[in-house]
């Protein structure tokens, strides 16, 4: 039986209308390779799926690719059609070249706050869009903030929409995500919306300030219980020379209360995004040093690339169920979109 309902493009063959060239990835039931379109010679990522090895797995990308068709916004990466076989689904997306978010960060010779600003500009915009169309990512982090080309000046796109709803399929209640950038009210068994996609956008502010996360412990049960205390520190001497405009941005994101919380509109609003608070003084150093020393340790290892589900929820334990197979990029990995 089709797993894709009304595909953009019907063609008995994938290679009819593309030549499928190197593999940029490889995972448990699909592989991403380069491709290139025969008739304009544009160049895009496919992905592979071996049908088979989905069992089990088939209404988590049917959802994603559901979302995906909604969606077409310069900062999020594109679903642009689709082809299947009775053993296989070739998705095929935009070829995104330039890379994760934090390891351009260690590239890099200069690092300002204006440059972080640029960069949730950006993902503002975009979530703002997502959340118009009544669409909830609930998987912000670095790993999924990609830039489009290897250029300077690239643009940053939002990949992985494995865990993404749309609102008109009923009450958001499941607690999934990844477990640094979840929010108080997703670990508390709480309905919740789109409330959830700006705290992420909040530790992901964070973490381009100074390196390393708001919330953090090796035991997840802790980590769970602090972020539901919604308590944080500017800490010393890692935040001394950020401006206040950048600590009162983040404040208003990781607020406890999703009601206190900013929305998009009121983020983009703020003198730190649109206001020229931003300071152009080079954080590079302190950056990168805390960037390699917090997410080259093995839990954060786990915990940054592989994105859990939280299953069992109460107030003496947490426990957290591994998804990571669906959750990938689509130009990196090759077991999500």
């Amino acid at each position: 039986m089709p797993l894709i309902k009304e595909p953009r493009k019907k063609a008995e063959d994938i290679s009819v209308v593309y030549e499928l060239k190197e593999k940029l990835g490889e995972g448990s039931f699909s592989e991403v390779r380069v491709a290139q379109h025969r008739r304009t010679q544009r160049l895009v990522a496919v992905k592979c799926i071996h049908k088979r090895a989905l069992k089990g797995k088939e209404s988590l990308l049917e959802n994603e690719i559901a979302v995906l068709r909604k969606i077409d916004h310069t900062n999020i990466v594109s679903l642009e059609e689709t082809f299947e076989t009775p053993t296989k689904l070739y998705l095929v997306m935009t070829l995104v070249t330039g890379g994760e978010l934090l390891d351009r960060i260690l590239e890099r010779g200069n690092y300002t706050e204006k440059d972080a600003s640029r960069v949730i500009h950006q993902v503002l915009e975009a979530v703002k869009y997502l959340h118009q169309l009544g669409i909830v990512h609930r998987d912000l982090k670095p790993e999924n903030l990609l830039y489009e080309s290897p250029l300077e000046d690239s643009k940053i796109v939002i990949s992985d929409f494995g865990l993404s709803k749309m609102e008109e399929q009923g009450a958001l209640s499941t607690a999934c995500g990844t477990p640094a950038y979840v929010a108080p009210e997703l670990l508390q068994q709480k309905t919740y919306g789109k409330e959830v996609d700006l705290w992420a956008v909040g530790v992901i502010s964070y973490i381009l300030l100074c390196g390393y996360p708001p919330f953090y412990d090796e035991n997840d049960t802790k980590l769970y219980k602090q972020i539901i205390k919604a308590e944080f520190e500017f800490d010393s001497p890692y935040w001394d020379a950020i401006s206040d405009s950048a600590k009162d941005f983040i404040s208003h994101l990781l607020q406890k209360d999703p009601e206190k919380r900013y929305n998009c509109e009121q983020a983009l609003k703020h003198p730190w995004i649109s206001g020229g608070a931003a300071l152009e003084k080079n954080i590079h150093d302190s950056v990168s040093e805390q960037i390699q020393k917090n997410f080259a340790k093995s839990q954060w290892k786990r915990a940054f690339n592989a994105t859990v589900v939280v299953r069992h929820l109460s107030k003496r334990s947490l426990a957290v169920e591994d998804e990571g197979e669906m959750q990938d990029s689509a130009a990196g990995g090759a077991d999500s979109l």
